[in-house]
């Protein structure tokens, strides 16, 4: 049992470690309210609260920075009339900087679990802590990602990638499956940002469609292709939403879907000669290799056949942009790594113990994701996508 706590701390502490700032801020917080509750409890008061039990008054703060491993803290130490206020956090903190970060990293990815995060802060600092002051520090953090779930877009973005995962939640008592949706986009520097992290009771028509709706509210626009799979209520609110948008279903998806089509002893080389066109220089050399691929396989695996031909056009869309942009913008590759590493993350909670909580995690999750993409150089060099379309409009002319 003791592996098994020691092992889901550390999980914790891994999915929070890669991001220095809110790992900061976090324990800022967290630190403050010890102090806050420490001088509570001394006071037997809270700020202007009135009772008979009282025994002094606040008045006001000094700063007392606190140097930890992630960086100093600067901290607003509360101080009361007479001056008798002491506190041992720092001393306690320096014995217990290990655990504590862990309770703190623990208290992240756990989410809204206040009464587990209560047990921990009063094992750690020898203080006891109402669910209220402990619900506070997700407030400001919710508070936080807010913001940047309603931040106005202020530039265009003409590449655009959207995909949802499933995570588990407990509604009244019963375990349900809610899509966490995630748009995608890369302006004209080139750089990758994420653009929206929402939560919906299912993927459909209606949810996506309300998704794109409200990011055209925040700004969305200048959106010229469109990345997703073949989920028809998505591709609906696609057509309905983004009319300007070309749109390109995944291939790797796409080949996927293959495999409902073929028996289960089929000859590799018919998987591996498919996916082959996809690495074409241009659509015509794709759609060379396709007319030879169908007519070698044809009277073999006449179902796939047939279905490829039907449906293959969606996933070459691709080609009508920069060769240089071919492999990253012909599948959701790019999303899908983000929610793998979602996924590695809410591992560690399993079930969500309500909807806040998951969205908090996952949009915490995306914000580290991208800050890290905007330190980064760019992406993709679009200045081949306005070249082209420069030169379209002057052969249009």
């Amino acid at each position: 049992m003791t592996t098994r706590k020691h092992k889901t701390k550390m999980l914790a502490l891994e999915a929070v470690a890669g991001d220095r700032d809110l790992m900061k801020a976090l324990m800022k917080e967290a630190l403050q309210e010890v102090l806050e509750g420490e001088m509570t409890e001394f006071l037997g008061a809270a700020p202007g609260e009135r009772t008979e039990g009282r025994t002094g008054y606040r008045a006001g703060y000094y700063s007392r920075n606190l140097v930890t491993r992630i960086g100093k803290l600067e901290l607003r130490v509360p101080r009361d009339r007479n001056g008798e206020f002491s506190t041992a956090l720092f001393e306690r903190y320096a014995r217990s900087e290990k655990a504590l970060v862990s309770a703190l990293a623990e208290m992240y990815v756990q989410g809204v679990s206040t009464r587990k995060v209560k047990a921990i802060t009063e094992e750690l600092c020898g203080h006891s802590f109402s669910a209220s002051s402990i619900s506070s520090i997700n407030k400001r953090l919710d508070a936080a990602l807010e913001r940047f779930a309603n931040r106005h877009l202020e530039e265009e973005y003409p590449y655009l990638i959207l995909d949802a995962r499933y995570e588990k939640v407990r509604e009244d008592g019963v375990i349900v499956h809610r899509a966490v949706q995630i748009a995608i986009g890369i302006n004209w520097e080139g750089q990758r940002q994420v653009l929206a992290v929402e939560l919906a009771n299912r993927e459909s028509q209606s949810s996506w469609k309300d998704f794109l709706v409200r990011l055209k509210e925040r700004g969305l626009s200048g959106v010229e292709f469109v990345v997703s799979d073949d989920h028809a209520g998505l591709k609906k609110a696609i057509r309905e939403v983004l009319t300007e948008a070309a749109w390109q279903r995944c291939y790797v998806h796409f080949l996927r879907n293959t495999l409902d089509y073929l028996p289960r002893k089929a000859d590799d080389d018919c998987l591996q000669e498919l996916r082959w066109i996809y690495d074409r220089r241009d659509i015509q050399e794709a759609n060379r290799d396709l007319a030879a691929w169908i007519g070698k396989w044809q009277g073999k695996y006449p179902k796939l056949v047939d279905w490829v031909e039907t449906n293959i056009g969606e996933t070459l869309t691709f080609y009508r942009l920069p060769r240089a942009h071919h492999k990253h913008m012909k599948s959701t590759n790019m999303l899908e790594r983000l929610n793998e590493e979602i996924k590695r993350r809410t591992h560690v909670v399993r079930i969500f113990p309500n909807a806040d909580s998951c969205l908090r995690l996952v949009r915490a999750l995306c914000v580290e994701t991208h800050e890290a993409w905007l330190e980064d150089s760019r992406y993709l060099n679009m200045m081949l996508l306005a070249e082209q379309k420069k030169e379209a409009l002057r052969l249009a002319a």
